[in-house]
């Protein structure tokens, strides 16, 4: 090699390292960026999600880990007196719903209770919307448990001020009026305009109207009162779902942002608003199931209640069970299970419900059926009936047709049943 093609190649080693320094500095430089969005994103958050209040609620949280199914209390609290606005021992729950939610499968289920739901407290008959006033989030929060049979995880407030604000930080909401709505109250200053046939979008105050709306001042109305009242919130709630998971709705993120943490108190740490919120905000409305609370429509003592009927909720139950792929959720002491004995070995089913027991279960009947050979386990939740084969160690599962009685399983012990 002569000097010059040696001082050639030196010069395009002397090239090919700087570039290859170049490409070295400019990734460095894109890494550092894409830390530091990152960093930004994450302290944004913490600092945006760490201005929620938490000194409105005085009921400790139930934690649960990030990807189990949560069951979150959502309560909306009425005006109370237009005089006290700030006075909240004073308001009641207009609106009470639990939201379930299981990460894993990024599904939820939105469960009504009606305000009117007869309750027990202080040993006085009220309804349920009253909890709140009389005994603050521990009483309501302990009267929902009874009712859907399963644990509260967190807790969420919002005022109809503040979802008057969420409604307009979205956009408004469009809805179709399937009847005439004319209401006033001037107590409240609540009066409602609203004609059958139109298709109206519904800005915050508007929403809380139609939300609120149960009858006319003719008395015209829903013929179920509350219970139709939440079919109607429902369909709200449906296409405020369809808005605010919309790919339109990031133009609007900045004023929900603002909004959320002014109105919203709650028991949840940022850390669990953040992994909730990340992953409701793609769910899809196919994933999510809306329900009522079902009861028997009574007048006691000249006052109407909706009287809690268990074996009208069996499958709304359920959807507070869980999904198949969440095994682990169902509480066995919250079970009720009658088991019989279709044997001729006496006093066996007295045995199993012990045998039970000892395994977490509590609310176990027994009696007697016709002899078989095999055992079946009867229940119309498929994740309880496996949860009974496995602690068995036998049984066929079989739908649960006939059941006056409100049984999460029926089990019937055959002959192949081994103590």
């Amino acid at each position: 090699m002569d000097n010059g093609e040696e001082y050639r190649s030196k010069k395009k080693k002397v090239y090919y390292e700087k570039q290859r320094k170049r490409r070295l500095m400019i990734m460095s430089g894109v890494l550092t960026a894409i830390i530091a969005a990152i960093v930004f994103t994450v302290i944004y958050f913490y600092n945006f999600f760490g201005k929620f209040s938490t000194d409105g609620v005085s009921v400790a949280p139930n934690e649960v880990k990030a990807k189990e199914p949560v069951n979150i209390l959502v309560l909306g609290l009425d005006i109370g007196d237009v005089n006290q606005k700030d006075n909240e021992s004073i308001k009641r729950t207009d609106t009470i719903m639990v939201l379930h939610y299981e990460p894993k499968n990024n599904a939820a289920s939105l469960i009504s209770v009606p305000r009117d739901m007869l309750i027990k407290a202080n040993k006085k008959n009220n309804k349920i919307n009253a909890a709140y006033a009389i005994g603050g989030e521990k009483l309501i929060q302990s009267e929902i448990e009874k009712l859907i049979e399963a644990d509260i995880n967190y807790i969420v407030k919002i005022d109809y001020e503040g979802f008057r604000a969420l409604v307009d930080a979205v956009g408004g909401v469009e809805m179709y009026i399937e009847r005439n709505m004319h209401y006033d109250d001037d107590a409240q200053d609540l009066h409602i305009r609203f004609n059958k046939g139109e298709t109206v979008l519904l800005d915050g105050k508007k929403a809380e109207e139609f939300f609120r709306w149960r009858k006319n001042n003719d008395g015209t109305g829903f013929a179920n009162g509350d219970l139709d009242r939440i079919e109607n919130q429902h369909k709200f709630i449906n296409k405020l779902i369809e808005k605010c998971t919309s790919p339109a709705i990031i133009t609007n993120i900045k004023g929900i942002l603002d909004v959320l943490p002014a109105y919203v108190k709650t028991n949840m740490s940022p850390s669990k608003i953040i992994s909730y919120g990340l992953g409701l905000k793609d769910l899809d409305k196919s994933n999510v199931t809306t329900a009522t609370l079902q009861g028997d429509l009574k007048t006691i003592g000249g006052v109407s209640y909706v009287v809690y009927n268990r074996n009208m909720n069996i499958e709304t139950l359920g959807l507070l069970s869980g999904s198949e792929d969440s095994k682990g959720t169902i509480k066995k002491k919250n079970l009720r299970i009658n088991i019989l004995n279709g044997t001729r070995i006496t006093g066996l089913a007295s045995r199993v419900s012990e045998s039970l027991k000892t395994k977490g279960y509590s609310a176990i009947d027994t009696g007697n059926t016709q002899e078989r050979s095999k055992t079946i386990i009867k229940t119309n939740n498929k994740e309880i009936g496996k949860l009974i084969v496995e602690d068995l160690g036998t049984g066929t599962i079989q739908d649960l047709e006939d059941n006056p009685q409100g049984y999460d399983a029926v089990i019937l012990i055959g002959s192949d049943y081994k103590e």
